[in-house]
């Protein structure tokens, strides 16, 4: 499963931290990470393998929809900055809609983030059910 990464600016250590919770599930299972680029960046620095996009002002939201229009994606984990503003509002748009026409679990918080992987990694209350 390729699971695609985005974070904006002030939600890049919320998007480390939120992994680091995970580490262990994801290195035991076949996960391909894919990032916007400085988001990437991030994650790698953590100790993450990470397929890094262009940044997403640069065009990485618009190649990780791409990658959803394709059903690349099993799932996209977005932390937005609700109250910020950002240049690229409109790929950002583009992107959610995309991963609701093509019915791909998208995450913007890291509660609902934390529900997805729980499922995906079958991991409720700290038990384990493989």
């Amino acid at each position: 499963m390729k699971i695609a990464l985005i974070a904006h600016d002030g939600k890049k250590a919320d998007m480390v931290h939120f992994l680091s919770g995970f580490k262990d599930e994801l290195g035991r299972r076949d996960i391909e990470l894919v990032a916007t680029g400085t988001t990437g960046s991030h994650i790698e620095k953590s100790g993450f393998r990470v397929n890094k996009m262009l940044s997403g002002p640069l065009g990485g939201d618009a190649q990780i929809a791409a990658m959803a229009a394709q059903k690349e994606l099993g799932m996209v984990i977005f932390f937005r900055d609700p109250l910020d503003k950002h240049p690229h509002e409109p790929d950002v748009q583009m992107l959610m809609r995309i991963c609701d026409v093509h019915n791909i679990p998208l995450a913007t918080n890291p509660a609902s983030a934390d529900l997805m992987f729980k499922a995906l990694t079958h991991t409720f209350d700290g038990i384990e059910d493989d």
